[in-house]
């Protein structure tokens, strides 16, 4: 038996609860893992809350993230012993996820804890930080480089735009991070950020066409955000387009692509194939500084606390990442 998270679906409505689980209860999988942490992401909030029907199956583990050690292998990857680390592909959706000391996953959604990580480290990361690298990356790939002007990074405070205005600074580049919080500009410049704007003014509808001022862009804000963040790229700049915060619409005409050769470049982590998550994960091995790595972890919690955080989280009452020690 061990514990977990476990989501079920009555005629009454959800219920989430801490419970003992039967290791004969695990879904199908080559591999199993004991896992050691896990973490909050926005899509695990609105699993655990039930705000929207971010789960497919019930009974359902959640926890779109989890890192720990292999305890058995039928695949030709692994072997009992092995870190390992996982992000996405459905898992805390359509299978058991990483908010539970025990997962059985395929082997092939699985890559190597780089050895520079802690699994606590990795869960600082998670998600967000994964899919902060794939959008480095694709800018970086896309061509763009740090002499061509600054990156604008929205919703900079969140998971994915610390970990962006991190990784974009240690590769050279001139960071400007949009967020709604006045109170952490030195937050954010401690992470590497050069200047700071208010959200407020990309959040509302803007002109086709703006005044030009970024290279490039990660974008974790979707909507009108995302509109004005295409106006305002620069000639044959690219926008990394991550996330939805602000809505998954897109109220915008072509005019910046046709006009301006814009490149709008979608990003996605979930089923993202493996050479593209090794490369994010070397990126985050390789460029992240663990000192400041530390000063996103908002708070470590036990398995029992993700419930209520889950809801402090997508209520914006937490700042960075939360990492859950499954064993707590």
């Amino acid at each position: 038996m061990f514990s977990g998270i476990q989501i079920n679906k009555t005629d009454a409505g959800q219920t989430v609860d801490v419970v003992q689980i039967d290791e004969a209860q695990l879904p199908e999988g080559n591999v199993t893992v004991e896992v050691e942490c896990s973490t909050l992401n926005y899509k695990d909030g609105l699993a655990i809350t039930g705000s929207s029907p971010v789960v497919r199956k019930f009974p359902m583990v959640p926890g779109i993230d989890l890192a720990g050690v292999v305890s058995a292998s039928n695949h030709a990857d692994w072997k009992e012993g092995d870190r390992v680390v996982l992000n996405g592909w459905g898992v805390g959706e359509t299978h058991w996820g990483g908010l539970a000391q025990k997962a059985r996953l395929n082997g092939d959604w699985l890559i190597a804890l780089p050895k520079t990580f802690t699994s606590r480290q990795a869960m600082a990361i998670g998600t967000a930080g994964y899919t902060a690298a794939l959008c480095v990356d694709a800018l970086v790939n896309y061509g763009i480089t740090p002499d061509q002007g600054e990156i604008l990074v929205t919703g900079a405070t969140g998971g994915v735009g610390s970990v962006a205005v991190m990784l974009l600074s240690k590769a050279g580049y001139t960071v400007v991070a949009a967020t709604g919080k006045a109170a952490e500009e030195d937050y954010l410049k401690g992470l590497g950020a050069s200047d700071i704007i208010d959200r407020a003014s990309l959040s509302e509808k803007g002109k086709p066409l703006q005044k030009e001022r970024w290279a490039g862009v990660v974008d974790a804000v979707g909507s009108h955000t995302l509109v004005n963040a295409c106006a305002q790229t620069r000639y044959c700049g690219a926008v990394a387009a991550c996330g939805l915060a602000q809505g998954p619409d897109f109220p915008c005409t072509v005019m910046p692509f046709i006009l301006r050769g814009v490149a709008l470049l979608g990003i996605d982590s979930v089923m993202a194939p493996k050479s593209r998550r090794d490369a994010a994960w070397q990126r985050l091995a390789r460029d992240l500084d663990q000192a400041v790595l530390e000063s996103v972890i908002a708070k470590e919690i036990g398995l029992a606390d993700a419930i209520p955080a889950a809801a402090e989280l997508l209520e914006g009452k937490i700042r960075g990442r939360v990492v859950v020690d499954v064993n707590k």
